[in-house]
């Protein structure tokens, strides 16, 4: 089974900027993630595949193409 790579959407595959994970990477405090301020509804998580899940942020382009 792969490992998901924290930084990058399981979506997409492009850098999801989780603030969360650059703080724990770095140790350099981060305000607030955008992610923190959002509601991730139950298809768009159904989309995660499972090795990713609780890992790896979905990034703020597939969160919001999600609404469309």
């Amino acid at each position: 089974m792969a490992t998901a790579e924290p930084t990058f959407c399981p979506l997409c595959g492009k850098p999801n900027q989780c603030a969360m994970e650059v703080e724990r990477e770095t140790g350099v405090k981060q305000p607030p993630c955008w992610c923190t301020r959002v509601t991730f509804d139950a298809a768009l998580l159904s989309r995660v595949p499972e090795e990713a899940r609780g890992t790896a942020c979905v990034c703020a382009a597939c969160a919001s193409a999600n609404e469309a």
